[in-house]
């Protein structure tokens, strides 16, 4: 018994051990969705706060999928939340990206101005090498429609970056 509640034995070790093993790779996962260390961490925790509150409810098997499942709408609904913007007469000057697409930083900066279920699908696909069906799943669209967004969003990172590697020159 613990602050006079009856606590099922078992349990919440079992949630501590699924925290530990997998607390890394969420927050890889939400940083690669959100480019910032202290949104990843939000969305993290945020992701744990919700698992534990249905921890006895998930079957162990889907435990991954539910995780990512929650991490994925929370950022999409932190996303939706930020998207006022403010207009500017003349647009500030980009950095140019680095010559290497692979580079981590140019990498980032592409998925950074991917529209949020383009970034959301390019990352799952690739990032998180998850099979069409599964992104479909978690982004609760049709997988025809995962493989329109990552489309896009892989010919706009590509478009973006070959303007960027021009405009070096």
């Amino acid at each position: 018994m613990r602050g006079g509640l009856v606590v099922q034995a078992g349990w919440e070790d079992q949630f501590v051990e699924y925290f530990g093993a997998r607390a890394q790779p969420l927050r890889r996962l939400a940083y690669a969705l959100c480019g910032d260390w202290h949104t990843a961490e939000d969305l993290v925790q945020l992701t744990f706060v919700r698992l534990y509150r249905r921890w006895s409810g998930i079957r162990e098997e889907s435990i991954d999928a539910y995780a990512r499942q929650v991490l994925v709408n929370a950022f999409l609904t932190h996303r939706r939340a930020r998207r006022r913007e403010s207009l500017m007469a003349d647009p500030p000057e980009r950095a140019a990206g680095a010559s290497d697409p692979t580079d981590g930083l140019a990498v980032r900066r592409l998925l950074a101005d991917l529209a949020p279920r383009q970034r959301a699908a390019v990352v799952l696909r690739y990032l998180e090498d998850l099979p069409v069906a599964e992104v479909a799943a978690l982004l609760d669209i049709s997988e025809g429609t995962v493989k329109s967004q990552t489309a896009r969003g892989l010919r706009s990172m590509r478009g973006t970056f070959d303007g960027a590697a021009l405009t070096k020159e």
